[in-house]
């Protein structure tokens, strides 16, 4: 016989992780202090890549351009997608 659940009760967590409180995940915001423009989509005359999504910004598609406040050169154009939802979820690599 195949194994039986209530599939209205999640599945309990175990082992160490768990029990240590480690099974969270946190997040560090390091572009938190970034100044940043939406760049229009008349403006946008090149490509880029989304270091959010890992993926091409194409031409004539508007987008957030942030800029760290102590490193002008680590400027980066990210989707306006990507940027709002960088705090809960991971780079794509």
């Amino acid at each position: 016989m195949g194994l039986l659940f209530d599939s209205k009760r999640p599945l309990p967590l175990s082992g160490p992780a768990h029990w240590m409180g480690m099974a969270k995940r946190t997040t560090v915001d390091y572009w938190a202090d970034a100044n940043t423009a939406f760049v229009q989509p008349y403006q946008a005359v090149k490509r880029y890549l989304c270091p959010g999504c890992n993926r091409d910004i194409e031409r004539g598609v508007g987008h957030i351009v942030a800029v760290p406040p102590d490193a002008v050169d680590l400027r980066r154009h990210w989707h306006r997608g990507c940027w709002n939802g960088r705090a809960t979820r991971a780079p794509r690599h």
